[in-house]
């Protein structure tokens, strides 16, 4: 199994439940990512392509494994910060 998602990193977890919120409100993905994330993915709109099982550490795998296409995770801690992470695809 591979998954395709994108996220929004930051480091205050107020701030991904912030993020979250706007995000169920109707809120574009792609520019939150622009304006808030912290990981170098920002720039591609939080896209993080296509991943197997063993490339990213154990909570965002874990997470991408109970999301169906097109859903949001709930606040998603690891050691880089706090995740806000949206399914894209899985094949």
């Amino acid at each position: 199994m591979e998954w395709k998602a994108s996220h929004i990193l930051v480091k205050d977890r107020n701030l991904a439940q912030q993020i979250l919120r706007q995000l169920k409100q109707g809120a574009r993905f792609e520019i939150l990512a622009q304006q808030h994330s912290t990981c170098p993915s920002r720039t591609k709109g939080g896209d993080l392509g296509w991943f197997g099982p063993g490339q990213m550490v154990g909570a965002f795998e874990a997470a991408c494994k109970r999301l169906s296409p097109g859903s949001l995770s709930d606040v998603v801690q690891t050691q880089f910060g706090y995740h806000v992470i949206r399914l894209t695809g899985r094949r």
